[in-house]
């Protein structure tokens, strides 16, 4: 029991350790969520869309600075040229296309056009349950991957599970992927950190558990490791008492229909959530 209660607070520490690195990651951007950090990766061009607010400039005309929101049509509105379409292109394709127009319209003579983006919330992915600051985070350029998404969301809760969940639309269809995020941080860069995009979904489930109660030092209901066994389980809730049966440790589990089955269970049983562990006190 002693052996297996060590392998379970190892286990443990490993998970703690993985959450206060993401949450030291996501630390400097505690107070203010609505401006992401960039990602460290450079890579794909920002593509503006509806609701991003751009700062325009052009070079020696003080008086046509303009901060103007891309609408739903995918144009802003520009002094003198009006309506110019720039949804789905970067901020540089929006510069020349200004500056074509003001040249071709014969405002300017060799207008410099610059286009920044002050707000960035075209582009959004959202990060849902056991995280520690859940909500819409927008992407800026670069690339961002599933773990920059969470450390953006403060890091995994202590309830959290290890698996997390990504959804997305792809073409007309949904999309689940799950990621061991523990599995992640250990295999080196051989299991895939996955790119996020815009609309994709993050969701985080809350951990599993397992129940014990009968003849055990501390019945109550505890975190379900992977893998782990009645063994381990019956170690956790501290060991059974003197008056513990050793051979006779019931299990109660439910199947995929909810309907419930006890059992006589082995020391090496795994478990599955939301077990229940029953020791009988011992007759003799």
């Amino acid at each position: 029991m002693d052996v297996s209660a060590a392998g379970l607070r190892a286990r443990g520490i490993s998970r703690i350790i993985v959450a206060v690195a993401l949450a030291a990651v996501a630390r400097p951007m505690a107070a203010q969520q609505s401006e992401p950090v960039r990602a460290v990766e450079p890579g794909r061009s920002y593509l503006l869309g509806t609701g991003d607010l751009v700062h325009v400039t052009v070079f020696q005309q003080p008086d046509m600075t303009t901060d103007t929101r891309v609408a739903e049509t995918g144009a802003i509105t520009f002094p003198l040229v009006g309506a110019v379409e720039v949804g789905g292109g970067t901020a540089k394709q929006a510069e020349e296309r200004i500056a074509r127009l003001l040249k071709g319209r014969g405002f300017m003579k060799d207008p410099q056009v610059n286009v920044t983006v002050v707000q960035f919330n075209s582009q959004q992915v959202s990060v849902l349950g056991h995280v520690n600051r859940p909500g819409r985070f927008p992407l800026q350029e670069g690339t961002y991957y599933l773990t920059d998404l969470i450390a953006l969301a403060g890091g995994t809760a202590p309830d959290a599970a290890d698996t997390v969940t990504l959804v997305r639309l792809r073409a007309g269809k949904l999309v689940e992927l799950r990621i061991d995020l523990p599995g992640l941080f250990r295999s080196g860069g051989s299991v895939a950190n996955p790119e996020v995009m815009a609309g994709d979904t993050i969701f985080v489930d809350r951990c599993p558990y397992f129940y014990v109660y009968g003849e055990v030092q501390r019945p109550g209901a505890y975190r379900l490791e992977k893998d782990m066994t009645v063994m381990q389980a019956v170690s956790v809730g501290g060991g059974l008492t003197l008056r513990a049966s050793k051979k006779d440790i019931q299990v109660s589990r439910r199947d995929a229909n909810g309907k419930a089955s006890t059992f006589a269970a082995p020391l090496m049983e795994v478990l599955l959530p939301d077990d229940v562990i029953f020791v009988r006190e011992s007759l003799f």
